[in-house]
């Protein structure tokens, strides 16, 4: 937890907040080992960034004094990632990274390689997949939440979704044997189609194509999906 950060309601009129979850409490006593008059970096969830005095540590709860916010989160990323459902355990792994590299905008695609008992995932619960994005803010000193929307059919995202964000968006679809290499440095806004384990099947890559993406390939290796939308993310921008 390289920043603490505070939801709107940890805030008073008096320009204090507290917090009292046990997450966040023993990560200050275990972790920054911080003790009363401990300054530390704070944020406000979808706000500003700054520093705050701890003046008051017990079991129960933790109190700051708030200098002023003025600092700005880091910038997004200019990608939206649409990312066939991983298994539970990676799923959570990787929005933890995605959200720490800077991606707001997730997609969660199911496709034929996606097990259907994905969906039911306890992973999936709203409160679950906040509890990911905030520990991979938390991590890269962020304060802007993703938004993370569940799409759970490929046709009618294709059919119904996809035209309207390719007209804003480049579509890329990371897939093995694809003929164009991974595109570097790139500035304009992406939306970055990573398959299931295994890959997408050869349909559904050909109706992405024809809907206007471009294939990709990240070179010979085959990646874990965690790993390789890293990979791919950290190539692009």
């Amino acid at each position: 937890m390289n920043l603490i950060l505070l939801h709107p309601s940890d805030l008073d009129q008096q320009g204090y907040a507290r917090i009292s979850d046990p997450r966040r409490l023993a990560h200050l006593r275990d972790i920054h080992r911080a003790t009363p008059g401990s300054r530390l970096t704070v944020g406000v969830q979808d706000g500003s960034m700054g520093k705050a005095q701890l003046i008051e540590l017990t079991r129960e709860q933790a109190v700051f004094a708030l200098d002023s916010l003025t600092d700005v989160a880091p910038p997004a990323l200019p990608v939206h990632l649409v990312l066939a459902l991983p298994r539970p355990r990676m799923l959570a792994r990787t929005l933890e990274h995605v959200t720490a590299l800077g991606v707001k905008e997730i997609t969660l695609l199911h496709t034929k390689r996606v097990e259907k008992s994905y969906w039911q995932s306890p992973e999936l619960l709203p409160e679950k997949i906040q509890q990911h994005l905030i520990l991979g803010l938390e991590q890269a000193r962020d304060t802007q939440l993703p938004n993370v929307i569940l799409s759970k059919g490929f046709r009618p995202f294709i059919e119904e979704q996809l035209p309207d964000l390719l007209r804003e968006h480049r579509g890329l679809v990371a897939h093995p044997g694809m003929p164009m290499a991974c595109p570097r440095g790139i500035s304009e806004k992406i939306l970055l189609l990573v398959g299931p384990e295994g890959g997408f099947i050869p349909w559904e890559v050909e109706k992405l194509l024809e809907v206007g993406c471009e294939g990709m390939h990240l070179g010979p290796r085959i990646l874990r999906v965690e790993t390789a939308v890293t990979a791919l993310l950290a190539r692009l921008f």
